[in-house]
């Protein structure tokens, strides 16, 4: 499945009702001058090291479950949960499961 940015006004498939989460691929969603949205598909074993976002994040499961570590903090993210974190936040994420998560960053606009 391709990812293409939206247009504003465009509806946007996360992953598109009856996709198999297999089938889904991590990709930027949406980029703005202030926000970037992206979709990030995890494989059960998958570890993302640390690193950081330049500006505020959320991070939404959406399927799957991810040990997230913030802070030197681990908590588990399961689906429909949602955490922040603050800009340039050191981070890292595993993927218990197979997941999909929603990311968003807002940027500094112009």
């Amino acid at each position: 499945m391709a990812t293409v940015p939206a247009e504003p006004g465009q509806v946007i498939d996360v992953c598109p009702e009856g996709t198999a989460l297999a089938d889904c691929t991590t990709g930027k969603l949406l980029r703005t001058d202030g926000l970037e949205v992206i979709r990030l598909v995890l494989p059960a074993g998958k570890e993302l090291p640390t690193h950081s976002a330049p500006g505020e994040m959320t991070v939404h499961c959406l399927a799957g479950q991810v040990a997230f570590t913030a802070s030197d903090h681990m908590v588990p993210l399961h689906p429909g949960q949602l955490l922040s974190l603050t800009a340039g936040q050191p981070h890292a994420v595993r993927a218990v499961e197979d997941s999909l998560l929603l990311v968003t960053i807002v940027r500094g606009g112009k």
